[in-house]
């Protein structure tokens, strides 16, 4: 063996499966990374007038463009635009008026409000003597679950937030305390997103992106909430089977299913945020933050996601076999593991 070969054979050795996920992921993020990823964000906040809105405490617009977001969940954003465009959508004031006259139990309050079962094809529910008098199937909404996660959120804002979304999420942030520094950003995140998992309808997902942005958006005013928002990691399966077929979930966390144990310790959130402190990200854009765990799970998102590269997916690889993309810039870094591969041994 020559000399140089020797020497990679020896460099090999000594890498770490940290170093190899950090390499991989640098990758992802120059080949699919957003460079303006930020200045996106900027656009969406200052059309939804959400800078005015955190600044002066303004609820009514906070909750008309979250509740508008949380709509996307489940089909393409174009279609939604679509629908919510031709018929309309739930806003504060409509909302706020409705309910002054409403005389369903279940509307009294957020704690009164479970089990609402309307359905908007059969025009049922779980309250029929009071069906034709509720105003909340009169939303044109595009089913009777946005319905329903409209009124919970709205009766989830009023009730337990007090009505000041913005007091409230500044003190689940600061409330978020933990033994350790490293886990303080997965504390505030699980501080946002707890309480909120029980709004009806609401992924978490879908809510973890909304509230990033948000957060990210409203630095100016609230710079504890960017550093906030820019940790938010957001797993779903395109992310949990990357870090599978890569090797890195094996080499660097807890080998898992997709689910709740993609947030837990070992998890694939984790293991991104572990990884990302090691990527200095200005060396994309010069603007971002030198440790930005949003910004490379969005880089993994986009590397993945059909209406993005289309690289790794299952369109493309076929979930029972190793990854036969022999051109991929990932190399020989990735592991190719089959999907439906035995998990976790």
């Amino acid at each position: 063996m020559s000399r140089s070969n020797k020497l990679a054979a020896a460099n090999s050795c000594r890498e770490t499966p940290s170093d190899r996920a950090r390499q991989l992921l640098t990758t992802v993020c120059q080949l699919a990374g957003s460079m303006s990823f930020i200045d996106e964000i900027d656009d969406e906040f200052r059309a939804a007038r959400l800078d005015i809105a955190v600044k002066s405490h303004s609820t009514p617009p906070l909750f008309d463009w979250l509740v508008d977001v949380l709509s996307f969940q489940g089909i393409s954003d174009r279609v939604a635009r679509d629908y919510a465009t031709k018929h309309g959508r739930a806003t504060w004031s409509q909302l706020e008026k409705n309910l002054k006259s409403a005389e369903c139990p279940k509307l009294r309050s957020y704690w009164h409000y479970s089990d609402c079962r309307y359905d908007k094809t059969s025009q049922t529910c779980a309250e029929p003597e009071h069906f034709d008098v509720c105003k909340l199937p009169r939303l044109r909404l595009r089913n009777g679950r946005l319905n329903q996660t409209a009124y919970s959120l709205f009766l989830f804002v009023r009730d337990v937030a007090g009505g000041d979304l913005v007091d409230w999420i500044r003190g689940q942030i600061e409330a978020a305390v933990v033994e350790h520094e490293r886990d303080l950003f997965a504390a505030r995140q699980a501080a946002l997103i707890a309480p909120l998992r029980h709004v009806y309808g609401v992924g978490e997902k879908t809510l973890s992106m909304a509230l990033s942005t948000l957060l990210m958006g409203a630095r100016e005013a609230e710079p504890v909430w960017f550093e906030t928002g820019k940790n938010m990691v957001v797993v779903d399966s395109l992310a949990h089977n990357f870090l599978h077929r890569t090797g890195i979930l094996h080499g660097c966390g807890t080998p898992h299913a997709y689910g709740q144990a993609c947030y837990a310790e070992g998890g694939c959130a984790a293991i991104i945020r572990k990884i990302s402190a090691s990527i200095d990200c200005r060396q994309f854009n010069a603007a971002f933050p030198s440790v930005f765990p949003r910004f490379v799970q969005h880089s993994i998102w986009r590397f993945c996601a059909a209406e993005a590269a289309n690289i790794c997916n299952g369109n493309r690889i076929d979930d029972g076999l190793a990854c036969q993309d022999r051109y991929c810039r990932l190399g020989s870094k990735c592991d190719r593991r089959p999907l439906k591969m035995a998990q976790f041994q």
